[in-house]
C-alpha cells in the first residue's frame, strides 16, 4: 500500500511485478532479479526502504537500472539498518553509480554483504577512486563481490590503499578484471597492513604466479594469526571464567564461615543468656539464704533476750531462795532442776542454729565457686571468639594477597606471549621485505630486458610503416584495365596485405612472448605464441590493431575502385613495382630470421635466469619452512606455558588455605 501511494503520488502506475514481489511471502527478503525496474519505481523504492519492514536481503540483479535509478534507492539505502545483503550484479553501473556506492558504504552501518558482479566500475577512474574512499571509511563489509568489472592496475591500487585502513572485510573476489602485474603487487603490499583479510580471489587478472602464491601466504598468515589470537582469547575467557567461578566459590565458603561465626555468635548469646538467668536465680537463692539467716538472727537475738530473762529471774529466785533457805529448800532444788532443764534446752538450740549457720556458709561458698567458674568460662569464650575474628581477617588478607599475584602473574603471561608474537611479526616482515627486493630486482632486469625488446620492435614497426606507405603510394597507382588483370592484381594485393598482417601478427606475438617469459619465467619460447592468444588484454589489443588495419585496407579498396579506369595505362609499372616490392619482402624476411636467432638467444638466456630463480626459490622455500618449524614450535610452546599456567592456579585454587580452614571446620 505505501509503494502504491508513493507511485501515484509520483504520478506513475505501479509495476506489477514488484506489487506480487512486495505481496508474496519473502522471509525478510525482497527478490527484484531480473525485473525491469522504471525510474518513479526506483523512486519509490528509495523512500520505501529507510521505514520499510524489516528486510535482511535485497536482491536487484539484472535490473537494468539508470544511474538516476540506482542513486536514488542507494540514497534510500544509506538510512537503512535491517539489510544485510545487497545483490546489484549485472546492472552496468557507471560513475554515478560508483559515487552513490561510496556514499552507501560511508553512511549504512548494517550491510554485510555486497555483489557487484558484472559491472563497469572500474572503467572511470574517479568514480571508482568515490567507492575505495568509502569503502575505506566503512568498518561493517564483510563480503564483496567485484568480478569482471573491468579494473586495471591503477583501480587495484586504489582499492589496495582503502584495504590498508578498513578492519571489518573479510572475503574480496576481484577474478575476470584487468589488474595485471602492479595491481597484483599493490594487493600484495596492502596485505602487510591488513590483518583481516582472509579470503582473496585473483583468476584471470594476468597475475604472475608468484605473487599469487604471496598472496595466498598472507592470507594464510592472517588465517593462522586469527586462529592464534582467538585460541589465546579463548585460553584467557576460560581462565578468567575460571578465576571468577573460584572467586564465587571462594566467596561463598567465606560467606559460609561468616553463618558459621554468626551461628557461633548466636549460641554465644544463648549460652550467656542462659548463664544469666541461672546466675539469677542462683542470686535469688542466695538472697534467700540470707533473708533465713536473718531470720535465724533475729530468733538467736530474742532466745538470748530470754535467756537474760530467766537469768535475772534465777537471780530473784536465789535471793528469794536465800531468804527462804530454810523454809523452802525443796522449791528451791525443784527450782533449780527446771532451771538446768532450760539452760540445757537453750544449749541444744544455740548449738543446732550455729550448725544451720555453718551449713548455710558453705552453701554460699559453693554458689561463689560456681559463679567464678562461669566468669572464667565466659572470658575462654571470649578469647577464643577474639582469636577466630583473627584468624578470618589473616585468611582474607592471605587470599587477596594471593588473588593479586595470580593476576600480575597471568598479566606477565599475557604480556610475554603478546612480544613473542611480535617479535614473530617483525621476524616475518623483515624476511618478506628482504625477498619483496630481491624479487623486485629481478623484475626490473627483466623490465629492462622488455624496453630493449620493445625498443626492437618499435623499429621493426617504423620501417613497417615505410614499407606500408611505399605499398600504398603504390597501390594507387595499381590497377588493371582487364577482369582478370584486376583480378590477379587484387590477390597479389590480398596476398602482400595478408603477408604484411602475418609480419604483424608474429612481431607482436614475439613481443608477448618475451613479455609473457619475463612475467611467468617457467614457460618456453615454442609455446609463447599459443599462451599469448589466451591473455585478454594483448588479444584485445591484437583485435584493436586488426580491426584499424582493416578499416584502412576497406577505404584503401574503395580508393582502389573509384581509381581503377584511371590508372588502367600504367599497369606494367605497377607489376614493376610489384616486383621490386617482392625484393624489399625478401629482404624483410631475412630480418625476421635474424630476429629469430635472437629471440632463440633471448629464450637461452631466459632459461639460465629461470633457472637461477628457481634454485632462488628453492632456497626461500627452504627458509620458510625453517620459519614454519620454527614458528609452531614456538605455538607449543605457547600451549605448554599456557598448561602449566591453568595447573598452577588449579593447585593454587586446590591448596589454598580457605580448602584447609573449610575441611579443618
Amino acid at each position: 500500500r505505501e509503494y502504491a501511494r508513493l507511485c501515484a503520488a509520483a504520478g506513475a502506475a505501479p509495476q506489477e511485478a514488484v506489487l506480487r514481489r512486495l505481496r508474496g511471502p519473502g522471509g525478510g527478503r525482497l527478490d527484484l532479479a531480473a525485473q525491469s525496474l522504471s525510474l518513479p519505481t526506483c523512486s519509490a523504492l528509495g523512500r520505501l526502504l529507510p521505514g520499510a519492514a524489516p528486510l535482511a536481503a535485497l536482491a536487484l540483479g539484472d535490473c537494468g537500472l539508470s544511474e538516476e535509478g540506482v542513486r536514488l534507492l542507494l540514497n534510500g539505502l544509506c538510512t537503512n539498518t535491517t539489510v544485510k545483503s545487497l545483490d546489484l550484479k549485472g546492472n552496468n553501473l557507471r560513475t554515478m553509480g560508483a559515487e552513490a556506492l561510496g556514499k552507501l558504504l560511508r553512511q549504512n552501518k548494517s550491510i554485510r554483504s555486497l555483489t557487484l558482479e558484472w559491472n563497469s566500475l572500474g572503467m572511470w577512474e574517479e568514480g571508482f577512486s568515490f567507492f575505495c574512499q568509502g569503502l575505506r571509511a566503512n568498518n561493517f563489509l564483510q563480503r564483496l563481490d567485484l568480478r569482471n568489472n573491468q579494473i586495471n592496475h591503477q583501480g587495484a591500487g586504489e582499492l589496495a590503499m582503502a584495504l590498508t585502513q578498513n578492519t571489518s572485510l573479510q572475503e574480496l573476489d576481484l577474478r575476470w578484471n584487468n589488474i595485471g602485474l602492479l595491481g597484483g603487487r599493490a594487493l600484495l603490499n596492502c596485505l602487510h597492513s591488513n590483518k583481516t583479510l582472509k579470503r582473496l580471489e585473483l583468476a584471470g587478472n594476468n597475475v604472475p604466479g608468484d605473487i599469487l602464491k604471496a598472496v595466498e601466504q598472507a592470507l594464510d598468515h592472517n588465517q593462522d594469526r586469527e586462529a592464534i589470537l582467538s585460541e589465546a582469547q579463548n585460553q584467557v575467557n576460560i581462565l578468567s571464567k575460571e578465576v571468577l567461578s573460584l572467586k564465587d566459590e571462594k566467596n561463598k565458603q567465606f560467606m559460609d564461615f561468616v553463618d558459621t561465626v554468626d551461628k557461633q555468635k548466636e549460641e554465644r548469646a544463648r549460652s550467656e543468656k542462659m548463664s544469666a538467668a541461672r546466675v539469677s536465680q542462683l542470686q535469688e537463692a542466695l538472697d534467700e539464704q540470707y533473708s533465713i539467716m536473718n531470720s535465724l538472727k533475729t530468733k538467736l537475738q530474742m532466745t538470748e533476750a530470754a535467756l537474760a530473762l530467766s537469768e535475772q529471774k534465777v537471780h530473784t529466785l536465789g535471793e528469794l531462795l536465800s531468804a527462804m533457805k530454810q523454809e523452802q529448800n525443796c522449791v528451791a532444788e525443784s527450782h533449780f532442776r527446771e532451771l538446768q532443764q532450760q539452760k540445757q534446752e537453750g544449749a541444744d538450740r544455740e548449738s543446732k542454729l550455729l550448725h544451720d549457720l555453718s551449713a548455710a556458709s558453705e552453701k554460699n561458698l559453693l554458689l561463689r565457686n560456681q559463679v567464678d567458674e562461669l566468669e572464667r568460662k565466659c572470658k575462654v569464650q571470649q578469647d577464643q571468639l577474639f582469636q577466630v575474628k583473627q584468624d578470618l581477617t589473616n585468611t582474607t588478607a592471605e587470599l587477596k594477597l594471593r588473588a593479586v599475584e595470580a593476576e600480575e602473574r597471568l598479566e606477565m603471561e599475557k604480556r610475554r606471549f603478546k612480544q613473542s608474537l611480535e617479535d614473530m611479526e617483525s621476524l616475518r616482515v623483515k624476511e618478506v621485505d628482504r625477498v619483496a627486493q630481491q624479487m623486485e630486482a629481478s623484475e626490473r632486469s627483466m623490465h629492462d630486458r622488455i624496453q630493449r625488446l620493445e625498443a626492437i620492435r618499435i623499429s621493426l614497426d617504423e620501417e613497417l610503416s615505410q614499407v606500408k606507405a611505399a605499398a600504398l603510394a603504390e597501390r594507387g597507382r595499381a590497377e588493371e584495365e582487364l577482369i582478370k588483370v584486376r583480378s590477379q592484381a587484387r590477390l597479389e594485393e590480398q596476398q602482400r596485405l595478408e603477408h604484411l598482417e602475418e609480419k604483424l601478427r608474429l612481431m607482436t606475438e614475439s613481443r608477448d612472448e618475451a613479455q609473457n617469459c619475463c612475467l611467468k619465467q617457467k614457460e618456453m619460447v615454442a609455446e609463447a605464441q599459443a599462451k599469448a592468444k589466451q591473455l585478454s588484454l594483448y588479444a584485445d589489443g591484437l583485435k584493436r590493431r586488426l580491426e584499424e588495419l582493416q578499416q584502412y585496407v576497406d577505404r584503401k579498396e574503395e580508393e582502389k575502385v573509384t581509381e581503377l579506369n584511371k590508372v588502367k595505362v600504367e599497369l606494367q609499372e605497377q607489376i614493376g613495382h610489384l616486383e621490386a616490392e617482392r625484393t624489399a619482402q625478401d629482404g624483410l624476411r631475412e630480418k625476421i630470421a635474424a630476429l629469430e636467432r635472437q629471440l632463440k638467444a633471448l629464450s637461452s638466456n631466459h632459461r639460465e635466469a629461470l633457472l637461477d630463480k628457481e634454485g632462488e626459490i628453492s632456497l626461500l622455500l627452504e627458509k620458510l619452512r625453517m620459519k614454519e618449524a620454527e614458528i609452531s614450535r614456538m605455538r607449543e610452546e605457547e600451549a605448554q606455558r599456557a598448561s602449566f599456567l591453568q595447573n598452577a592456579i588449579m593447585a593454587y585454587v586446590q591448596g589454598s588455605s580457605l580448602g584447609t580452614h573449610s575441611s579443618r571446620k
